[in-house]
């Protein structure tokens, strides 16, 4: 399984999920709940510290890579987020494929393709830069020393709110599955899937970071753009794509 790793940015610090951040989570999670219709968000500390064992029980299993989001501003936990679905590609070709297994010693395995996903903010969080740079940590921690292939997100289709974040990431959709699951709702629930490849990620890390430059400062903002100008960032077609 990946090694357990801290992430941290201006806005958003990522910590291996932990028992200790529980009630933190259940305090962020008791917030206004009306946007969670479609995301699983524990409520209460019972129900939050079973969420934290599961997840740690998954990550154990070598099934995920879960985190606690934390506010860099005063280190107070606002969320949380995961690796998984993690799938390696590496070693002999064996039919029929056994997914999640890596070849070789699964301590120092790393993944060649991962979905994030099970994130969820408290209202607070929501609209501050935090989400997008949270993904931009997670990004580019899969791509560039992961060395992923691909990474997967994926929201209920009827998650306007989720599909637009996920689609201002840069990330391409690939269509929707009908009639998927069962959603939190109790209604059977159509998903969105999108991807972002290994040869995509300059392209969309460009993107990320221009958003998050324009919402810190309009100063950086024209910096970016003038350097994109220039050709100054390899060539990434930034201002068609943003």
């Amino acid at each position: 399984m990946p090694v357990p790793v801290a992430l941290a940015g201006r806005l958003a610090r990522l910590e291996p999920l932990a028992p200790h951040h529980a009630p933190a989570l259940a305090e962020a999670g008791s917030e206004d709940r009306t946007s969670y219709a479609f995301t699983p968000v524990p409520h209460g500390l019972e129900a939050t510290e079973r969420y934290v064992d599961h997840a740690l029980a998954e990550q154990a299993a070598g099934r995920m890579l879960p985190f606690a989001v934390l506010s860099a501003a005063d280190g107070r936990v606002v969320g949380s987020t995961r690796f998984l679905e993690l799938d390696y590609w590496k070693g002999p070709l064996i039919w029929p494929s056994v997914p999640g297994v890596p070849y070789g010693d699964p301590a120092t395995a790393v993944p060649d393709a991962a979905e994030i996903g099970n994130t969820w903010l408290s209202p607070r969080a929501q609209g501050t830069g935090i989400n997008a740079e949270m993904k931009l940590l997670m990004l580019r921690h899969a791509f560039e020393t992961w060395g992923v292939r691909r990474i997967s997100l994926r929201a209920d289709a009827r998650n306007a709110r989720s599909r637009a974040a996920i689609e201002r990431l840069g990330a391409t959709c690939e269509g929707v599955r009908r009639a998927h699951s069962r959603g939190l709702d109790g209604e059977v629930r159509s998903t969105a899937f999108y991807s972002i490849l290994d040869e995509e990620w300059p392209a969309v890390r460009a993107i990320i970071e221009l958003r998050l430059a324009a919402a810190a400062s309009p100063t950086a903002l024209n910096r970016a753009i003038d350097r994109e100008r220039l050709g100054q960032d390899g060539g990434s077609g930034l201002l068609m794509l943003a």
